[in-house]
C-alpha cells in the first residue's frame, strides 16, 4: 500500500468524524431540551393528617338514609370506575382486586381466592352496609395499610348507589336497613 491509498483512508475517516460533530452540534442547536421549572411529576393524593393514624371521612348522611333512595342501575353505571381492578360477576376472575360478587354480608379479608393485605385481613368483620360505606367514602381511612388505592367516592348518593348495586349482585341479597327516625 502506498502512502496516497493511506492518505485516503485516513482523509475518510477524518471526514467521518468531522461530519458526525458538525451534525451533533447541528441537533443540539435545533433539539435543544427545555428546563423543567419543577423536577418530575406532580402527582394528586388526599392529605392525611400528620397528628395520628387516619380516621375514616365521617358520611353526612347515615347509609340507612341514603339507601332508601339509592338506584340499582346508577350504581351499575358508578361501578364502572371500579371495573379496573374488580369483576362483578358470579364466579368472575380476581384482577387487582377480588371479584365482588356477593361480597354485602361477607367476611372482611378472606376466601374469594384473593390474597387481601395484612390490613384488610387484621380488621377482620364482616361487609356490612355502613362498613361499606365508611370504606368507599375513604378506603385508607377505613382500613389504614389497605393495598386499595382507591381514593374513595365523595357523594353520598353516589356511593349509595353503588352499595345497592353491590348488594344487587348476590343470590341472596341482604335486605336493606330501614332509616332510623
Amino acid at each position: 500500500m502506498d502512502s496516497f491509498e493511506l492518505n485516503k483512508i485516513l482523509g475518510a475517516i477524518l471526514a467521518t468524524c468531522l461530519i458526525v460533530l458538525v451534525t451533533s452540534f447541528a441537533a443540539q442547536a435545533v433539539f435543544t431540551p427545555k428546563p423543567l421549572d419543577k423536577p418530575g411529576f406532580e402527582i394528586a393524593v388526599k392529605e392525611v393528617s400528620k397528628g395520628g393514624p387516619a380516621e375514616a371521612a365521617a358520611p353526612s348522611e347515615p347509609i340507612e338514609k341514603l339507601l332508601q333512595t339509592a338506584s340499582v342501575e346508577k350504581g351499575s353505571a358508578a361501578a364502572k370506575k371500579c371495573a379496573a381492578c374488580h369483576t362483578f360477576e358470579k364466579g368472575g376472575p380476581n384482577r387487582v382486586g377480588p371479584n365482588l360478587f356477593g361480597i354485602v354480608g361477607e367476611p372482611r379479608g378472606e376466601g374469594r381466592g384473593f390474597n387481601f393485605s395484612a390490613a384488610m385481613k387484621a380488621k377482620g368483620g364482616t361487609w356490612t352496609f355502613d362498613d361499606l360505606n365508611k370504606f368507599l367514602a375513604n378506603p385508607k381511612g377505613f382500613i389504614p395499610g389497605t393495598a386499595m388505592g382507591f381514593a374513595g367516592i365523595p357523594k353520598d348518593s353516589e356511593r349509595a348507589d353503588v352499595i345497592a348495586y353491590l348488594n344487587s349482585l348476590s343470590d341472596h341479597p341482604q335486605p336493606l336497613p330501614t332509616a332510623q327516625k
